[in-house]
């Protein structure tokens, strides 16, 4: 007779013993055609007992196992233990037939390899249990009968799979690197930890033949809890099985089908190894369930639950369960109105405050607090109802109500500087409520008092400007300094001169003005001392054509240029002007004549010039006295929150603290680590003082069309790649030889080389040399370009082109109106105001150039340019905010057209691969910010190797 057993290791292990009976193929050809080279030793019943004796065997490797098992033929001469091992395998035959297989990278002799496993369930796990029950006595000298079927089930599967793909067919392996290592039986190159995981997470995603385990949370029954005694309750975790498509059923200890008994048991048991608190509590007599104390119930939910998650398992709270977070709310109370003729509250006027404690929508008593803060548990019942919070954060909330006396007064300034000192409210202050003139100011839910449109503007203005001007009008008459931080392109520059024609609402004749020019008094008369605007010098000709277009009557002067007013001269230009404008570098430079005169106001457009509080323009702008003082933005975060803290210390000094302490309260907790309280702290105090609307908001204007903004890609040229990695192969030896700032220094001018090289080759050599070469492009991008602008004229429309480098547009700009056969203006850092004039209302007219080219800094802001309904960005700023800043250059009121917007990469270089990390930098102005290109100088080297590296795609065909 033939006998086989399966042996761990070493495969299919055939011997026989003294009876040589005729055996069927393709047994009788295997046994003749091997040599019996290995040993095995056999239980051999005796008159004692039984005793072992070593046999000669000969061994199958699994694939050769599988085809003799599987092979059809009779059994004559066959012991029952090769029968049983023939009806093993043919049930795992059926398990492939079935389609149940999935694929499996494992790690052996140094390298990854592929095969096919089976993918489990309740059937498969019950068949062997049969398997293993039924095994002979020969094959449990092997090992527990339970792991000998795991070996054998394991090693068979993926030859059994591969000869049923033979059979069917197999597909291309080409397909995919997996597809072709699981046929081909060769190593995967491309294994990984990575893909291990990935497996092993979409094989445990695999709907099972069995049903899942749900745990159900139900709350105490007794009705008559009260209050005061919740801790001693306990919580009954039901244990239920869900079959797919059905509702969950409790598993009851009698009564119930014993397999679904028994698989509960073993999920069960499952469930407490990913949760083992769950060992440790009582436990139901008549079913599974678990009776929790609310200390366990309150870890479950905090923690348990993410582990048994993990573990697959579903828990279900009660439906009356809530989570809450304790949250305070302020009452504040003011005087009715401005008392006094002519005064402004300003930051000193005293109010009166009461802090509350909420759970949710409910306020706290007294008696509630002072239970809460004695509370020991994270759940607790309140007014009938499980709530469940953090007990510690509960008491140092109650405690902070505690401290702070009902009704107690205090400046307004102090209460504010409350929310962002060093010992804050414990928790996050999420309702402001008040009366009297500080409703206006604090309390969301109000609306300042509607300004009536000012008899000398010449405008009508949208529901939201009506808003933002009677907001600004009323921070202007409480004094408080205001930061109006609306959309680029929702018309900052006409609220403000709405404010403006407000405050002067009779227009004065000649004569009058003549009279007023005699008296340098702050009030002029009826019109209040004049407003000081600084904005850049690429806006200043917007605001004149602004003013004369919509407020005709302000009386605007405009102080720049050698020829400039001075002393005396300036101080009587002043006297006769409602409206002096003037530009940073300017106010910087004439600060001492700037503080002689009597300002009723001070505006900063585009204040994000004073972002860093260090520079000499933005000491110069907070030096200037004036009553009221304003920064307009459309970002009022770029980079860093240290940037709002500035522009709110110009608005209101000091309402912030210092830098130092700014940034530890707030930058760096919420930069980097995400600090949500903090976040909300800042929200509360600055939330009073700036007004922010964006454009993309249905609520504030409905007919501004889409914008649609695409990411075009073109790929280097051979002389670009080149060039390309040269750069980085001269980064990386400079940075290997270098550290600290002079690292650093060498890998923000690597990035800007490869920039350059990206853009054209000439710009990187700065060699004088032509854009094409014998008729063909040096650069791919500027292909692109092309072939965009050929588009673009040819429906008859405009194009706006940025670009961070003055050289590259020097470069461009020519080749371009030869190209086109147009004019091609060319707006920079180094073109006059007037001819910066020129160039806008130019580009403005129906016949006036299709292209403008502007720099990113100078034409980035400030500037109505939607003649244009495409925008091109021509190399990355890797700025977010700078570079939707000069999108809405296009895409603000006055456009009729859709706006697309075309942001070019370089395939396979450094601008393809932070493209795709600038997608998550969109939160910028939401608090969570970024730091511009630095963060790129802190890799290490391996990264920046990763990171700069020229893909194999990059060079186009």
């Amino acid at each position: 007779m033939l006998h086989g057993l399966w042996s761990p290791g070493a495969g299919l292990l055939l011997w026989r013993d003294g009876n040589q009976a005729t055996l069927p193929d393709p047994y009788a050809r295997v046994v003749e055609s091997r040599r019996f080279r290995h040993r095995v030793d056999v239980p051999v019943r005796t008159t004692t007992g039984v005793r072992s004796e070593q046999a000669p065997a000969l061994a199958l490797a699994p694939g050769a196992a599988a085809d003799l098992l599987l092979t059809p033929s009779p059994t004559h001469g066959l012991a029952g233990d090769l029968r049983y091992l023939r009806h093993a395998v043919r049930g795992v035959d059926r398990w492939v037939a079935a389609g149940r297989i999935v694929p499996d990278v494992y790690r052996a002799e140094g390298q990854w390899w592929t095969r096919w496993r089976l993918v489990g369930g309740e059937r498969q796990r019950a068949w062997a249990a049969e398997l293993a029950a039924a095994m002979p006595a020969v094959q449990r000298s092997q090992g527990a009968p339970s792991a000998v079927l795991d070996d054998l089930v394991t090693e068979l599967a993926d030859p059994i799979a591969r000869r049923r793909l033979v059979d069917r067919g197999a597909p291309d392996r080409s397909t995919h690197p997996l597809v072709g290592s699981l046929l081909a039986q060769t190593p995967l190159d491309e294994g990984s930890h990575a893909v291990v995981r990935t497996l092993e997470r979409w094989r445990s995603s695999l709907t099972v033949d069995e049903p899942e385990l749900v745990l159900r949370l139900l709350e105490p029954l007794d009705e008559d809890q009260s209050d005061e005694t919740d801790t001693a309750a306990f919580w009954r975790l039901e244990v239920c099985l869900r079959p797919e498509g059905e509702a969950p059923q409790p598993v009851p200890l009698r009564g119930a089908d014993p397999d679904r008994l028994r698989l509960g048991v073993r999920k069960l048991g499952e469930a407490m190894a990913a949760y083992p608190r769950l060992r440790e509590v009582p436990t139901d007599p008549q079913s599974l369930d678990l009776l929790l104390p609310t200390a366990v119930v309150v870890d479950l939910v905090g923690h348990g639950a993410l582990a048994l998650r993990a573990s697959g398992v579903n828990l279900l709270l009660p439906r009356a369960w809530s989570v809450v977070a304790p949250s305070l709310r302020l009452r504040v109370s003011s005087s009715p109105a401005v008392t006094v003729e002519g005064s402004t509250v300003g930051m000193n006027e005293l109010v009166s405050y009461d802090w509350q404690l909420a759970l949710g929508d409910m306020v706290l008593t007294d008696l509630e607090m002072q239970r809460l803060a004695r509370s020991k548990s994270d759940l607790v019942r309140l007014r009938g109802h499980w709530v469940q919070a953090d007990h510690t954060v509960l008491a140092r909330a109650a405690r902070y109500v505690a401290e702070h006396d009902a009704g107690a007064e205090t400046s307004l300034g102090s209460l504010l500087a409350e929310l962002t000192s060093a010992h804050p409210p414990p928790v996050a202050v999420d309702e402001i409520t008040a009366t009297g003139w500080a409703r206006s100011l604090l309390d969301p839910a109000a609306e300042p008092v509607e300004v009536p449109l000012p008899a000398g503007l010449y405008a009508d203005l949208r529901p939201y400007q009506q808003r933002g001007l009677d907001w600004l009008a009323t921070m202007s008459r409480l004094g408080l300094g205001a930061v109006l931080a609306d959309d680029m392109g929702l018309g900052k520059t006409l609220q403000v001169l709405a404010l403006l024609a407000h405050e002067v609402p009779d227009p004065v004749d000649d004569t009058v003005d003549a009279v007023e020019s005699m008296d340098s008094s702050t009030t002029h008369g009826s019109r209040p001392a004049p407003t000081l605007l600084v904005a850049p010098m690429s806006v200043v000709g917007n605001w004149q054509r602004e003013a004369q277009r919509f407020t005709p009557d302000l009386r605007v002067h405009v102080h720049h240029g050698a020829t400039r007013l001075s002393g005396d001269a300036f101080a009587e230009q002043v006297a006769r002007t409602d409206l002096v404008v003037t530009t940073y570098s300017l106010v910087a430079r004439d600060v001492g004549l700037l503080r002689e005169q009597a300002w009723d106001r001070i505006v900063l457009d585009e204040a994000q010039h004073i972002k860093n509080a260090a520079t000499a323009q933005s000491r110069a702008a907070r030096s200037i006295p004036a009553r009221h003082r304003l920064a307009l933005t459309g970002t009022p975060v770029e980079n860093r929150l240290e940037e709002l803290r500035s522009i709110l210390d110009f608005a209101n000094p000091r309402m912030l603290g210092s830098a130092q302490a700014f940034r530890a309260r707030f930058a760096i907790p919420i930069e980097r680590e995400h600090d949500e309280t903090a976040a909300a702290r800042l929200r509360t105090a600055t939330a009073p003082f700036l007004l922010r609307r964006v454009k993309t908001d249905p609520a504030v204007i409905a007919d501004l069309p889409e914008k649609f903004e695409m990411t075009v890609r073109a790929n280097l040229t051979a002389e670009q790649a080149s060039l390309y990695q040269a750069v980085v192969d001269e980064m990386m030896r400079q940075i290997s030889e270098a550290e600290g700032m002079s690292r650093k220094g060498a890998v923000l001018a690597a990035l800007t080389r490869l920039k350059q090289v990206c853009n054209h080759p000439a710009h990187f050599l700065r060699d004088g040399s032509s854009v094409l070469r014998r008729g063909q492009h040096r650069s791919g991008k500027l292909n692109l370009v092309d072939d965009v602008l050929d588009s673009v004229l040819a429906d008859g429309e405009k194009a706006l082109l940025f670009t961070q480098f003055r050289e590259f547009g020097d470069l461009v700009a020519p080749y371009l109106a030869e190209r086109f056969g147009v004019s091609v203006p060319f707006l920079h850092g180094g073109v006059s105001k007037t001819r910066r004039d020129g160039m806008v209302t130019g580009f403005a007219e129906p016949d006036g150039p299709p292209i403008m080219l502007l720099s990113l800094k100078a034409g980035g802001t400030g500037l109505n340019l939607t003649a244009a309904n495409h925008v091109v960005h021509l190399d990355r700023w890797w700025n977010p905010a700078v570079e939707n800043q000069a999108t809405d250059r296009a895409f603000r009121i006055g456009q009729r057209r859709d706006v697309q917007v075309r942001k070019l990469v370089c395939v396979g270089t450094v601008e393809e691969r932070i493209d795709a990390m600038l997608t998550g930098k969109q939160e910028l102005a939401d608090l969570a910010v970024g730091t511009g290109e630095n963060w790129v100088t802190e890799l290490s080297t391996d990264e920046l190797r990763d990171l700069l590296r020229l893909g194999d795609d990059a060079v186009g065909e």
